[in-house]
């Protein structure tokens, strides 16, 4: 089977509908008067190009078109392929050829008439093994709105939609209201009809979307309500050892409940909490007598920081949530061994160490809360990263960075400059280079750091550049926590066709030891993360 996929619109399409129907009625004839069998392609493959000779399969040829000049081949050679166009399909009897010739040559004309270019995804063809089949091709849905502000509008005018090879399945915009634009709940709603295994996911995002509502509005009003300052006057600590504000307790407390309230979550991990807690998931009595319910049993894994970058949220500026969600599944379970030498542990508590303790290459979603001038709430699936803005209006997050990407290359460092002396060599000289223009790119690059890893990671994402939080003479393995900052981060960054890296290592692959354990983490385009390494491994 193969599909047709044009891709932009064109005027006047009847001329080239007529003269295809022309050449239909002309090639019918020819047709029917040979007496030998031919080929015949009933759709046009994508252009072949660095590739080896390739034979086309028994009893069937390739036709090659470059310009005005047809003709059949055997084969397809890298040489020239990329001067002409090729087709391709089983063999057939030239009377079929003429009986689909007319219509086929005006579907042709009508191509034509649509873009004089249309390159065309051939998907896979059965019995023709030797063909190149490319990934399936970019599917753009172009929507229209008459909102009032023309800078909201521009995102929600040009929603691109991939579909990945990881196997999750874009969600599609046919039409948007023009007063709401894709809201979060809608386009998780699109994601789960699109991807029925991922329904349960919607329930969790409802969840999470609602807690970061509510820090949002934690936050802005923490002057107001007297919830700045340290919890219990100072003097309580996280199991990192650092003073937690009163916002970190509450925050913590807000996301820790509406994840349990979901239904589908096994164990939730937080940066306030000092060992990961077990969810219970027991329906209240009434339900299994009178309503028909069916229990999922907790299928996913949370980790999260409530509040990063809450030291400085008495300032007011800018913090975030950030959040990982895993599956819980038989994958990367820990051995009996792991336990060894780690004091007494109950099994449960094994048990929920076992869920937890994961790569970042088994999260199956991530994302932060931006509490800045305005919420953001920017997330992957696995199938690129996706920013809504939070509408205070109507109380939803509103589409309005679609398909983020970050430049292979930007001209903004985000680091904490005042520990360069204690950095290892390499990371000394790849910054000095940054600052001084001394790197690859021949660029100076300006240093713009925050202190908050969602507001600096954020500004990354949309301008490109690099942030980092190194190992140092004072924090050997770095700063930044594995489990619930570095490795979605990661994930989040990586979606978006960037790197991620300790220097020696990419942080997606590395199983923690523990809920707590730090990494050094860098993270930017995909050039200057390469530069980087390169240093580290010279």
């Amino acid at each position: 089977k193969m599909s047709l996929l044009p891709h932009a619109e064109s005027q006047s399409t009847f001329k080239w509908v007529a003269a295809g129907a022309c050449v239909g009625a002309v090639a019918a004839v020819v047709a029917l008067s040979a007496s030998a069998q031919t080929s015949m392609y009933t759709a046009p493959a994508t252009r072949v190009s660095g590739m080896t000779a390739v034979r086309a399969p028994q009893n069937s040829v390739y036709t090659r078109v470059a310009g005005s000049v047809t003709q059949q081949v055997p084969s397809v050679n890298a040489a020239t392929a990329d001067a002409a166009d090729y087709y391709v399909a089983a063999s057939t009897n030239t009377n079929l050829a003429a009986l689909f010739a007319l219509p086929l040559a005006a579907a042709v004309g009508y191509l034509f008439g649509r873009t004089k270019k249309s390159h065309v995804a051939m998907t896979a063809y059965s019995g023709v093994s030797a063909i190149y089949v490319p990934v399936a091709a970019q599917k753009s849905v172009r929507l229209t709105t008459g909102m009032v502000d023309a800078h909201t509008s521009i995102a929600l005018m040009a929603v691109s939609s991939e579909k990945k090879i990881v196997g999750i399945k874009s969600p599609v915009f046919a039409e948007t209201c023009d007063q709401t634009g894709i809201t979060l709940t809608r386009f998780m709603l699109e994601v789960a009809r699109a991807n029925p295994d991922l329904q349960e996911l919607e329930s969790v995002f409802a969840s999470i979307q609602t807690a970061c509502k509510t820090i949002a509005k934690l936050v802005k009003r923490s002057a107001i309500d007297g919830m700045t300052g340290l919890q219990a006057g100072g003097g309580a600590v996280n199991v990192q050892g650092e003073e937690q504000k009163k916002l970190d307790v509450i925050t913590n407390d807000v996301l820790k409940r509406a994840l349990k309230f979901t239904g589908r979550m096994g164990v939730i991990a937080s940066e306030e909490e000092d060992e990961p807690v077990e969810v219970d998931n027991t329906m209240d009595e009434s339900y299994g007598k009178d309503v028909l319910v069916e229990e999922s049993g907790g299928r996913y894994i949370s980790v999260f920081d409530p509040l990063d970058g809450s030291s400085n949220v008495d300032a007011g500026i800018p913090v975030g949530t950030i959040f990982g969600i895993f599956n819980e599944d038989e994958d990367c379970k820990l051995s009996d061994e792991f336990f060894d030498g780690k004091g007494e542990m109950s099994e449960a508590m094994k048990g929920c160490l076992r869920s937890t303790l994961k790569p970042g290459t088994s999260l199956v979603a991530a994302g932060y809360a931006l509490y800045s001038s305005a919420t953001h709430f920017v997330f992957t699936l696995g199938a690129g990263v996706n920013g809504f803005t939070l509408d205070e209006s109507i109380g939803e997050f509103i589409l309005t960075h679609p398909n983020i990407k970050v430049p292979p290359r930007g001209k903004i460092y985000s680091i904490n400059e005042a520990n360069r002396l204690n950095w290892d060599a390499p990371m000394q000289e790849y910054i000095e280079g940054l600052a001084s223009g001394n790197n690859p790119g021949k660029k100076a690059y300006t240093s713009r750091y925050i202190g908050s890893m969602v507001g600096d990671v954020h500004r990354t994402l949309l301008y490109g550049g690099v942030f980092g939080y190194p190992a140092d003479t004072k924090n050997k393995n770095g700063k930044l926590r594995l489990l619930y900052e570095a490795a979605p981060m990661s994930f989040l960054i990586e979606q978006a066709g960037g790197k991620s890296t300790t220097g020696l290592v990419r942080v997606m692959d590395i199983p923690p030891n523990n809920v707590h354990q730090r990494v050094p983490l860098v993270m930017g385009g995909p050039d200057e993360i390469d530069e980087l390494v390169a240093l580290y491994t010279a």
